[in-house]
């Protein structure tokens, strides 16, 4: 491996500690290396935090003097809830940054890199630069578009089915994929779900974490008519999280009032084919913040994204079980696609393994981007 391949990797390894606790800013390693050795770490802990730079300075004291330092975004030149990273890099002595990628935010985007050359600091950009945009896919969705990266988990029998024909689906995977389910809510900023899931299952959507704790995402509901019941799970529990009814002006106001007296947050949207327009629902809760939406719906809300092109990814569990049923239903319902040419595969595969369920990690992509 080269040396500065190798420096890089640690300094990935470092940055996937902030995950789920920096946003909206993106995770961040760096590490100090002298004459070969690496004299200083550090990584962003959380938003508003010390920077990961700074902190690997900090612990490389003098000997940052002349070393090199490895992270795996351009470092900051602006003033935010903490100083420039750059002047920190400028008054340590480091007399190189090598760095992954540039950062997307418009407010640096090369303008880190540019300040360092200009004080005499090497800078060499591209090292492990697509495993740096995979690890921050989601703050460079958000800071690039204002809108969430958008990811559906579903879990499937080996037949393809979501729910027997009696609508049961509890439980089609392990204690350990549901344990992977629940820290993947907790990284995330909002969960959404169709209305007819919260009928069926009535569910908290919570994220209950094995070691206790965790961060209860917002809740969104997609409901077109407000047939959110008032005695629902989510909105009658103790939890710091908010309930999001995303619906439209078909909703009865005298329901909305009621919802809203629940604590239930209203967004108004408009129609698209009868139902709330997704693609406004995704500007609606970019605005609010929502980096990371994690979808939880069944195969209609599924689909109706998938349509729409706003799936950024979709995370598969496949348990070993066969339920049969032509009745019963799938991950992705709608109409379908006429031909096998039409359909959308799922590229840069990642496979895994709990116990005995398999989670497959893919970007949908449609012949010819459609």
């Amino acid at each position: 491996m080269a040396v500065d391949d190798r420096f890089m990797w640690a300094a990935l390894d470092l940055a996937r500690r902030g995950r789920g606790k920096t946003e909206p800013n993106p995770m961040v390693g760096a590490v100090v290396v002298c004459d070969g050795q690496i004299v200083g770490t550090g990584y962003h802990r959380a938003a508003g935090d010390i920077h990961a730079e700074v902190m690997a300075l900090q612990k490389a004291g003098k000997s940052a003097a002349g070393a090199v330092l490895y992270v795996n975004l351009e470092p900051c030149v602006h003033q935010g809830r903490t100083g420039p990273c750059t002047e920190a890099i400028i008054a340590a002595g480091i007399s190189m940054v090598v760095a992954a990628m540039e950062d997307p935010n418009p407010l640096v985007s090369g303008k880190g890199f540019q300040r360092l050359r200009e004080a005499g600091v090497k800078v060499k950009v591209g090292v492990l630069e697509e495993k740096a945009r995979r690890l921050n896919e989601v703050f460079i969705k958000h800071i690039t578009t204002g809108r969430p990266f958008v990811i559906v988990k579903t879990a499937v029998t080996a037949d393809g089915k979501i729910a027997t024909r009696t609508g049961r689906s509890r439980w089609i995977t392990g204690e350990k994929a549901r344990a992977f389910v629940h820290r993947l809510r907790n990284n995330s900023d909002a969960i959404a779900v169709g209305i007819d899931t919260v009928m069926q299952d009535d569910p908290r959507l919570t994220a209950r974490l094995e070691e206790g704790g965790g961060k209860d995402p917002r809740r969104v509901v997609i409901d077109s008519r407000a047939r959110l019941p008032i005695d629902a799970r989510m909105i009658n529990m103790p939890s710091r999280a908010a309930t999001i009814l995303a619906t439209t002006a078909a909703a009865p106001p005298e329901k909305r009032r009621v919802l809203e007296e629940k604590g239930v947050e209203i967004l108004l949207l408009p129609e698209r084919g009868g139902r709330v327009d997704l693609d406004a629902l995704m500007g609606e809760l970019g605005k609010r913040g929502v980096c990371q939406l994690l979808v939880e719906g069944g195969g209609t809300l599924n689909y109706s994204l998938l349509q729409a092109g706003l799936i950024d990814k979709v995370m598969l569990f496949i348990a070993p079980l066969i339920v049969g049923g032509r009745d019963s239903p799938t991950s992705f319902g709608g109409s379908g696609v006429a031909g096998l040419e039409q359909a959308w595969r799922l590229e840069d595969l990642e496979i895994k393994r709990y116990d005995g369920d398999l989670l497959m990690i893919g970007y949908p992509r449609r012949p010819g981007g459609q």
